[in-house]
């Protein structure tokens, strides 16, 4: 039985870990990962501030997640929707980066919460629908990659690791990839922990694309997560600089470099060419 994932204390980590590639783009706030005592909430707030949900223009604020909260007996995304309340557990890894995953990208966050809800009113919190799966695994463990050159896309999809994660590709800017999902990030706060991260593919985009704004659109529009098949899966411990030792062997022997099933085929990237429409 698979074990569930345990953070480690907020004592045991170390400025070292911050600075691993999967927390590329959070360095302003990874003070509050460094410090020696949790930020507040008060402080959460201070750099959300003047973040308003872009789906129902309502301010954006996280408050503390306790029995008199819960009582209210909202869903936790119809909260977020009809109040704009991010429930936010204290003294928790898991939330805290939540909470810098809201502050980096609250276009997406707020997409996504406007998909969930939706889905909610349609079947209720009793049930899920493979859409509801499909955007919980990517808020939890999702991943932006953008690939400016779409002949690398066989590789990927026959899991030729070694050629996929080649140095020059990455350091080149041919494939550029931002970490999205908060359970993530919180595995790598274990230094030397294997991670596969569930992607949106994005094919031809150049330095200056939008991630951010096409992705929230294609999820607004429903035009992308609507199944867990649609997200790619993407070894990210091989990217290099990822990992200690990322010898040839490694990309064979390590666990999750795993053959391509027989039959498994992915999406297509989106369109780029679309995303003025979404």
């Amino acid at each position: 039985m698979k074990r569930r994932y345990v953070a480690p204390a907020r004592d045991a980590t170390s400025a070292a870990i911050f600075a691993h590639p999967a927390f590329a783009g959070y360095a302003s706030w990874r003070h509050w990962c460094l410090q020696p005592a949790w930020p507040d909430l008060s402080a959460l707030n201070g750099a959300l501030c003047g973040h308003t949900h872009a789906e129902t223009g309502r301010p954006l604020r996280f408050v503390a997640q306790t029995p008199e909260l819960l009582a209210d007996g909202l869903h936790y995304e119809a909260r977020i929707f009809a109040r704009g309340e991010i429930a936010t557990r204290q003294h928790n890894w898991h939330d805290l980066l939540n909470a810098m995953v809201w502050c980096r990208f609250p276009v997406i966050k707020a997409a996504l919460n406007r998909r969930q809800h939706e889905d909610l009113l349609r079947v209720g919190a009793k049930q899920r629908t493979p859409a509801q799966y499909a955007q919980t695994l990517f808020d939890e463990g999702g991943a932006i990659v953008t690939l400016r050159d779409a002949a690398l896309l066989r590789h990927w999809d026959a899991h030729d690791w070694a050629e996929l994660f080649r140095p020059a590709h990455w350091q080149d800017g041919t494939l550029r990839v931002e970490v999205f999902g908060h359970a993530l990030l919180e595995h790598a706060l274990t230094p030397g922990r294997l991670i596969t991260a569930k992607c949106l593919l994005w094919c031809g985009a150049d330095a200056g694309f939008d991630t951010a704004a096409a992705t929230a659109g294609a999820i607004r529009s429903g035009r992308w997560l609507n199944d867990p098949q649609e997200l790619r899966p993407l070894p990210v411990s091989g990217i290099p600089g990822w990992y200690g030792a990322q010898d040839e062997s490694f990309y064979v022997t390590a666990e999750c470099f795993r053959p391509a099933r027989t039959g498994r085929t992915y999406p297509p990237p989106l369109d780029l060419a679309a995303c003025s429409s979404y």
